[in-house]
């Protein structure tokens, strides 16, 4: 059975041009429109999500070069699944997408558990065993991107978005000591920070828990806030970060980080001049709480 799939796996790379990229969550929004111009550009795509419907159409268009998969990222054999179908259809996983991702509103003592480890589940943890499935066979090949799906959230923390934000964080934290790791074996691994682009996320994101008064000035302005969004106070265009993040992986240009929208690079831009003046401030106290006479760091 590995014979075989070894095999199939050979024949699909030499018959194949292009990269192969695995997309999760590309029923809608940013991953549709990165699953479409990679498509558009020539290279081959395994479209992912919990639905395949949404998908089937745009993979009719390109049967030679698309395929659709089933896709929970919470479970395992699904994962497992969409990596192999990759793999016996196309050779490789050349350029993984941790795309899918769910947000619930509401401030750190309102949301329900239930609902702000589903958030972990799928925005951290399920990235985390996407990249480790794919990981071996970049390693074998010495070739392969990993970009995961941040957020300007993941680096401006909003009130009523502490969940949600504190899963880009982690994420954030993650592929900071990734790409240290598989840099000097030639793989790659970026963070892309949108901000907020017209996906349809304002229907998708969900209140969670029961509004406590306390926190009218803040989560629940945010939550009013979220209710009344309209598609044009997002600024993003999602076909336009489609073709930003693909010229990203073409180009071969070592970038780490990949900021989209101009409210991202606003709201980035202002947190990192906050904590630049906060860093300076503490400077002193900082060298304070050294042993006398120091020592030599490790790191």
């Amino acid at each position: 059975m590995k014979d075989d799939r070894k095999s199939r796996q050979a024949t699909s790379e030499v018959a194949r041009s292009g990269r192969t990229w695995l997309i999760t969550g590309a029923s809608s929004g940013l991953g549709y429109a990165l699953a479409q111009h990679v498509l558009q550009r020539g290279d081959q795509c395994v479209l992912t999500a919990r639905s395949k419907q949404a998908m089937q159409a745009l993979a009719a268009r390109y049967p030679d070069t698309a395929r659709v998969a089933e896709l929970d990222v919470t479970l395992p054999e699904q994962r497992s699944a969409a990596v192999e179908a990759a793999e016996d259809q196309f050779g490789s996983v050349d350029v993984l997408v941790n795309n899918a991702g769910i947000d619930f509103v509401g401030a750190i003592e309102e949301q329900s558990e239930a609902d702000y480890r589903a958030q972990f589940e799928v925005n951290f943890f399920a990235a985390v065993e996407m990249i480790r499935a794919v990981l071996p066979g970049m390693r074998q090949r010495r070739r392969g991107t990993i970009i995961n799906i941040s957020s300007m959230d993941g680096i401006a923390s909003l009130p009523a978005n502490g969940f949600y934000s504190a899963s880009k964080f982690a994420l954030e934290g993650l592929t900071e000591a990734l790409w240290q790791e598989i840099e000097t074996i030639g793989l790659r691994a970026l963070l892309i920070e949108p901000g907020s682009f017209r996906t349809g996320i304002e229907q998708r994101t969900r209140v969670s828990g029961d509004p406590i008064s306390a926190y009218q000035a803040t989560s629940g302005a945010f939550r009013t806030l979220l209710g009344t969004a309209t598609p044009d106070q997002f600024p993003g265009d999602p076909a336009r970060a489609a073709g930003a993040i693909y010229e990203v992986v073409v180009s071969g240009t070592l970038r780490h980080r990949v900021v989209l929208g101009s409210d991202a690079q606003r709201r980035i831009g202002a947190r990192l001049d906050t904590l630049r003046a906060e860093f300076e401030a503490g400077r002193e106290m900082a060298l304070s709480t050294d042993y006398p006479g120091g020592g030599k760091a490790i790191l």
